[in-house]
């Protein structure tokens, strides 16, 4: 392993899963609807079947992203977060911050990480999540918004504490449908 590659630095970014219509419970209390959770295990699997297991969860503190969070990990593990899965389990940190946020908002979560961690999956909501994409790499943004359930990998040699425009390459991205 040489050194450069040592200090590579992933950042997986996913847009909750396909929530219910608002009815009348206020928006941050939206579950996900049934193709939600089947789509969030599907992200997960996918992540798992990649080798993209986070270290860290940074996860939006609204209930459709602490569902897909839920999903996602049942995809990647077969067991639910809380649960004790076979592996290390990520450390989980639920934002408030993260809800109806900008991108520099998100931004500055990510530069919060500890600088050992390599990587990182950031659960959030449009049109944020979509608009850090661009920011981190602007040449490979995908013009549209992120779409329920997908997920962009930036990869990155840049510290957390230092990440900003352009410091990223976007290595794959897939859209999870169940």
């Amino acid at each position: 392993m040489t050194d450069a590659y040592a200090q590579d630095r992933t950042l997986v970014l996913l847009r909750h899963s396909k929530a219910e219509p608002p009815g009348d419970r206020p928006d941050v209390d939206r579950p996900l609807a049934p193709r939600g959770r089947a789509d969030a295990a599907a992200a997960g699997a996918w992540l798992a079947h990649n080798a993209l297991l986070p270290d860290l969860v940074i996860c939006s503190s609204a209930r459709r992203t602490r569902e897909t969070w839920h999903g996602v990990a049942m995809g990647m593990t077969g067991a639910p977060p809380e649960g004790g899965s076979a592996g290390p389990a990520p450390d989980v940190q639920y934002a408030d911050d993260a809800y109806e946020a900008h991108p520099e908002d998100l931004l500055a979560l990510v530069r919060r990480v500890n600088p050992v961690t390599r990587t990182v999956l950031l659960i959030a909501h449009n049109p944020g999540v979509s608009q850090l994409s661009a920011l981190l790499n602007p040449e490979q943004a995908d013009r549209d918004a992120l779409r329920t359930s997908e997920v962009v990998v930036h990869r990155t040699t840049a510290e957390w504490a230092g990440l900003g425009r352009g410091d990223t390459v976007v290595i794959t991205a897939h859209t999870a449908r169940g």
